[in-house]
């Protein structure tokens, strides 16, 4: 199983970025995928979530509006695309597949949004 996150860097406050998420390994199209991060010093939290077939997707509140989820299945692919992006934002971004209790992360991949 291998989640190889890519498309991070360093912004400007106000710009944006496309994370994409390849994954392999596994069924993907039977997982449900998701986005989490993690600051410097702060406990890892969830920013968007989509299921299995893309057809449902959440947001965590403080990145609502702004970012959007999404999968091709095809492609084994997950996207974040993140606009208005904020110093707040900066972390490192992992994505995760799930299924029946089956978790499966990332390496993750750094964000830093700075002037």
């Amino acid at each position: 199983v291998q989640l190889v996150e890519s498309g991070g860097g360093l912004v400007q406050p106000g710009g944006s970025l496309r994370l994409s998420c390849a994954a392999s390994g596994f069924t993907f199209s039977t997982y449900g995928m998701s986005w989490y991060r993690q600051a410097p010093g702060k406990e890892r939290e969830l920013v968007a979530v989509i299921s299995s077939t893309g057809g449902s997707a959440g947001y965590a509140d403080s990145v609502k509006g702004r970012f959007t989820i999404s999968r091709d299945n095809a492609k084994n692919t997950v996207l974040l695309q993140m606009n208005s992006l904020k110093p707040e934002d900066t972390a490192v971004y992992y994505c995760k597949a799930y299924w029946r209790g089956y978790n499966y992360w990332g390496q993750g991949i750094q964000v830093t949004v700075s002037s």
